[in-house]
């Protein structure tokens, strides 16, 4: 913890969003407005019911004295940001908690978020959940639409995002590759896609043979790794391809076979046959790769926390399934 912040000016009253830009009041505040702010950001991540830690506790966090912290608590509450529930020795829990105002007095701005492109059913009921998580909680959010998973971990990794969506396949083996992302959470099994099959061109094909052109899309790490297990051993020629041009590819014959996501094939109603990837390799997968999940840059001091404490797993799996029934229209 770096106590020379004990020194630093801020500013933290009455603030205000104009054009993405913090705008606040004249007061200045030192120790007291970085105790605000910093203890704001640990609550937001936070739920109504839970135990906070002792004066003590966050003094030492902090580097801050026990009075600047108590003031600071006093402020959060007399904001109308946070209720307390002092109960003795039991310790203080959050009564309740205003995560607008809670925002606001953290200084914080818009997240941003990133996922796949939504041209499934699945992925535009994934969207609208998420976008319903942010609206309950009337938190700032944008959500951008990237095509491929590589591109949407080097967004992350060049901050121009706070978390992205992908399969738990993709994330997993960034994770392994040494770069420095942390998982918050996932949807479970066929949250972000129901399936790869193997389509063909030739509907009498059944399996990748010696000579097929096969359709690759290597920005996309699922369809890269699940394409180069299921060719493994067969003397095929690659055909570098963007995602969104291989179904046009294959049942024009310009490509031969290619892995796909079944959702977009169901959802189109599309009269091409598929088969089962039949690599063992891929069976080892365990279906991370249907799997989505949100990961997030480990130095982004408190944003884990924050979207633990915005988004209801619960509630976002239900929201994609209403949408992908129709039974609720996307919206996102």
């Amino acid at each position: 913890m770096i106590c020379a912040v004990n020194n630093a000016i801020i500013l933290v009253q009455n603030i205000v969003y104009c054009t993405g830009e913090i705008m606040i009041d004249k007061q200045l505040l030192t120790k007291n407005g970085i105790a605000v702010m910093r203890l704001a950001r640990e609550f937001i991540s936070m739920q109504p019911g839970q135990r906070i830690e002792t004066v003590g506790d966050y003094a030492d966090k902090l580097c801050l004295g026990r009075g600047t912290i108590q003031s600071a608590l006093r402020y959060l509450e007399d904001s109308g940001a946070l209720r307390f529930d002092a109960r003795g020795h039991l310790g203080t829990y959050i009564e309740g908690i205003d995560y607008k105002k809670l925002w606001e007095v953290a200084g914080l701005r818009s997240i941003t978020g990133v996922m796949p492109l939504p041209y499934s059913r699945k992925y535009e009921g994934l969207a609208t959940g998420m976008y319903k998580a942010f609206e309950n909680a009337d938190i700032p959010f944008n959500m951008a639409y990237m095509r491929g998973g590589y591109r949407r971990e080097e967004a992350l990794e060049q901050g121009k995002c706070d978390f992205i969506v992908m399969s738990m396949l993709a994330v997993q083996l960034n994770i392994e590759s040494g770069n420095e992302i942390e998982i918050v959470m996932d949807f479970g099994r066929h949250s972000y896609v129901g399936g790869h099959k193997v389509l063909f061109s030739d509907p009498a094909k059944r399996q990748i043979e010696d000579g097929m052109k096969v359709g690759l899309d290597s920005s996309s790490i699922d369809h890269f790794i699940l394409t180069c297990y299921e060719c493994e051993g067969k003397n095929v020629d690659f055909v570098e391809l963007s995602y969104n041009q291989i179904l046009k590819s294959l049942t024009e014959g310009i490509i031969d076979a290619a892995v796909w996501n079944i959702d977009e094939v169901v959802d189109s109603g599309l009269n091409i046959k598929y088969y089962d990837l039949k690599n063992p390799k891929v069976q080892s997968l365990d279906e991370k790769d249907t799997i989505a999940a949100i990961a997030v840059k480990k130095s982004n001091w408190g944003i884990n926390g924050i979207l633990k404490g915005i988004i209801d797993k619960e509630s976002v799996i239900g929201i994609q399934n209403k949408v992908q029934s129709g039974e609720i229209m996307p919206s996102y």
